[in-house]
């Protein structure tokens, strides 16, 4: 069989190849994948936990934790980064930003993400058509940034080009040059050393400030905290985006699902909550992250050796027959449903996953109760990407 895991343009064209996926899970679940350089691709659900809970053989910091890595000069500052960092500097870090992020403080946020999702509705119900893309699913995750970070909602276009030129290499849509990356990067440094320093000034009741008191007398850097507002800028921006645009996409193609979910919000019900984690399983916003062996050592009967990359397939893991029944349905009422959508757990899990879920839930729930017939308008276009599973463009209609 003729294995690509790592073509854009298939990603573009196709979405997720869950065939070749599937036929790796039962063949060759560890498989030595060829590229620049040769990867191994871990396909099942259980590797992919173990790889994940055990950064001391899996390294995220020793060359990065994204697929494509950044020339050496780029290596020592992304390094600071959570996202590129192993127990202990990473448990340290993680755990001064933790308290931003915590079930109760997202739950805070509730009534605030209800009258954003009602506003977005509100803005576009009129028309009787939309983007949503555009219109829905690329705004929310911004307003609610805006107001994680204390940041004026105008500021939000600002935000969506610089999650875009940081995250959008292999599109042609959003591709920037390395030094467009770099002036990106700049810019969204200074905009957070600015925010800093006005909340430094007067504290208020947002992540900025949290960020900037000392926990247990520790406290983040100048860069630490730059590299942080990046990450939640990036991460929170682009996976909630994705997973709210491929879960639409999704009731699309199961028209049984949305109807479900209609009738549900109609009587009261409370199936938005499992609907929420069955979408990020279903889309697997994030496919994959990369990891390097720090030793020797065996996965799924194969030999890894040190300095080897090791790519864990989310997507993959998502549709592990193994684990979930019936894993090609899309089934809001799933339960249990113990998808990898937020990581495979250990230290690098998704700091952002109580919001993500509240933000669909909330999102959704306000989808079948304000435009319950919504459909799909014309062919949805993917972004070119190996890494981000998303949508560019998806227009639908609905009644007025």
């Amino acid at each position: 069989m003729d294995i690509d895991l790592v073509d854009p343009d298939r990603y573009a064209n196709a979405g997720i190849p869950h065939g070749e996926l599937r036929w790796l899970r039962r063949n060759d679940p560890v498989h030595r994948h060829p590229g620049e350089p040769d990867f191994w691709a871990v396909t099942r659900y259980d590797d992919v936990v173990h790889v994940s809970r055990h950064p001391e053989i899996f390294s995220s910091h020793r060359r990065l934790a994204l697929f494509y890595e950044p020339s050496d000069e780029h290596l020592v500052m992304q390094r600071m980064m959570m996202l590129n960092q192993d127990p202990p500097e990473h448990t340290r870090k993680r755990s001064i930003v933790n308290k931003g992020f915590t079930p109760r403080t997202v739950g805070r946020l509730e009534d605030h993400v209800r009258e954003i999702c009602r506003g977005l509705i509100d803005e576009v119900a009129g028309r009787g058509e939309a983007d949503f893309v555009r219109d829905i699913s690329a705004p929310l995750p911004l307003y609610v940034i805006c107001e994680l970070i204390g940041a004026p909602v105008e500021d939000r276009e600002k935000i969506f080009e610089w999650s875009n030129r940081l995250i959008g290499e292999d599109d042609p849509d959003l591709r920037s040059t390395e030094e467009e990356e770099g002036a990106a990067a700049a810019e969204l440094y200074a905009y957070a050393n600015e925010l800093a320093e006005r909340r430094r000034k007067e504290p208020r009741d947002d992540i900025v400030t949290t960020l900037l008191r000392p926990h247990g007398g520790e406290e983040l850097t100048v860069d630490e905290f730059d590299l942080f507002m990046m990450l939640l800028i990036v991460a929170g921006n682009e996976t909630t985006r994705n997973a709210a645009s491929g879960g639409m996409l999704a009731f699309f193609e199961h028209p049984d699902q949305w109807y479900r979910l209609v009738d549900d919000r109609r009587n009261g019900g409370d199936l938005a909550r499992t609907a929420a984690d069955e979408i990020v399983r279903w889309v697997s916003p994030v496919n994959l992250f990369k990891r390097t062996a720090t030793r020797d050592t065996e996965l799924g009967d194969k030999r890894i050796r040190e300095g080897d990359k090791v790519v864990v397939f989310y997507a993959s893991a998502n549709r592990d027959e193994d684990v979930f029944a019936d894993p090609y349905d899309f089934d809001i009422g799933r339960d249990p449903n113990p998808h990898l959508g937020f990581g495979g757990g250990g230290p690098h899990f998704c700091l952002g996953s109580h919001l993500a879920r509240l933000e669909l839930r909330v999102l959704f729930e306000t989808l079948a109760e304000r435009l319950p017939g919504i459909t799909l308008a014309g062919e949805p276009r993917r972004q070119r990407s190996n890494f981000i599973n998303g949508i560019k463009e998806m227009p639908v209609r609905f009644d007025r």
